[in-house]
C-alpha cells in the first residue's frame, strides 16, 4: 500500500489506519481478544501498517493486544498512541508514555497524542506549554517521534504550536460528519499537519449494515452517537440509499466506497475499526476503489444531506 509522510516528520504511513477503541473492549460488546489479534494480524497482512489506539481504551488493554499481535513486525508498523486528557500534567505524560510503551511492547512510540484538550471530561486544566513540554523531552529522548493532538478545535491546535511541533491532528470526520472541513482542514493544509479522521465510518452506519431501528445492547456507547437518532437517522437512510448505486458501479461495498472517498480529502487518512480478520481485509480494498473526481463530488453532495443539519458541536455523543 501507499504510503504518506505524516506531517513534516520522517514517519510515513498508510493512507487507511487501523483503529482498536474496540480492541480495548469497554463501551463496546462482543469483543473477542482472540479476534481482536486475529483482525490486526490480516490489516498488517493486507498492507495497513499504521495502527491507532490509546491508553484509555480499556485501560490499557488495546495497546496490549496490538503489541501482543505485531511485537514480531515491530519494525515494519507505525504505532500511534494517545495520552488521556486526566494525563497533562508533565509528570503524568511522562509515566502514561511509559506504561504504553510498556504494553505495546516496544521502546519507542512513532506518533504520540494528547486525546482530548486539557478541561475535557472533567479533567484538570493543565497549560498546553507544560504538556508540549513534557512530550518534546520525550521526543528528544528517543522515546516518541512525533507529536499529535486528537479533538482539539483550530485555536486549540494554534496554541499548541507555539510550543512545539505537531504533525497531526485527529478528529472525528467522515462523510456524515464533516465538522472538520470548516476550520481544521485548511489550517491543516496551510501548516502541512496531517489528518487522521476518526470514526470515518460513522461508527458503522457507512457500511449500511443497520436497519432503519437499530438497538444496541447495554454498554455499547453507539446508543448515544447522535446520527442513530432522529432527525437525523431519517436522512442518513436517503443518503444510505443515494449512495449504494455508486458502489455498485464501482463494485465495492458502501464501506470501502465511503474510506475512497475519505482519504481523498486535502490531508486525509483513514481511522477503521475491525472486529475480525474479514473486516480488516476488506478495509484495505477501500485503496483500490478509484474515484472520479465527478464521483468524490456527487458523493460530496449526498454526504450534505446528513451534515448541513448538524450543529458545530464536534462531539459525536450523547452522553447522559
Amino acid at each position: 500500500m501507499e504510503t504518506r509522510q505524516l506531517g513534516n516528520s520522517n514517519i510515513y504511513i498508510t493512507p487507511i489506519i487501523l483503529g482498536t477503541w474496540q480492541t480495548g473492549k469497554r463501551m463496546w460488546v462482543g469483543i473477542e481478544d482472540s479476534e481482536s489479534i486475529k483482525a490486526i494480524r490480516q490489516t498488517f497482512d493486507s498492507g495497513i501498517t499504521t495502527i491507532d489506539t490509546a491508553e484509555v481504551y480499556g485501560e490499557g488493554h488495546s495497546e496490549k493486544i496490538v503489541g501482543e499481535a505485531l511485537k514480531e513486525v515491530r519494525d515494519k508498523v507505525v504505532y500511534a498512541t494517545k495520552v488521556f486528557a486526566n494525563h497533562l500534567k508533565y509528570d503524568d505524560v511522562i509515566t502514561a508514555c511509559h506504561n504504553s510503551l510498556t504494553n505495546l511492547q516496544t521502546d519507542y512510540i512513532d506518533l504520540y497524542q494528547i486525546h482530548w484538550p486539557s478541561g475535557t471530561w472533567n479533567s484538570e486544566i493543565v497549560p498546553i506549554e507544560e504538556t508540549m513540554r513534557a512530550l518534546t523531552d520525550l521526543k528528544q529522548q528517543g522515546k516518541i517521534r512525533a507529536i499529535g493532538v486528537s479533538n482539539f478545535s483550530r485555536e486549540q491546535l494554534t496554541e499548541a504550536l507555539q510550543y512545539g511541533e505537531i504533525d497531526s491532528i485527529q478528529p472525528p470526520y467522515s462523510l456524515f460528519w464533516r465538522i472538520a472541513e470548516k476550520e481544521i482542514q485548511p489550517y491543516c493544509a496551510e501548516k502541512n499537519i496531517s489528518i487522521l479522521a476518526y470514526s470515518s465510518l460513522a461508527q458503522g452506519i457507512l457500511t449500511g449494515k443497520f436497519d432503519t431501528n437499530p438497538t444496541f445492547d447495554q454498554g455499547d456507547h453507539r446508543k448515544n452517537n447522535r446520527l442513530f437518532q432522529s432527525p437525523h437517522w431519517e436522512r442518513v437512510q436517503t443518503a444510505l440509499t443515494q449512495l449504494k448505486p455508486i458502489a455498485e458501479q464501482y463494485n465495492c461495498t458502501l464501506a470501502q466506497l465511503s474510506i475512497a472517498w475519505l482519504i481523498r480529502q486535502p490531508k486525509t487518512n483513514a481511522i477503521v475499526g475491525a472486529r475480525n480478520a474479514i473486516q480488516a481485509e476488506a478495509n484495505a480494498k477501500a485503496i483500490e476503489v478509484n474515484l472520479t473526481p465527478e464521483d468524490v463530488f456527487k458523493i460530496s453532495e449526498i454526504g450534505y444531506g446528513v451534515t448541513q443539519y448538524l450543529d458545530d458541536n464536534p462531539v459525536m455523543w450523547n452522553f447522559d
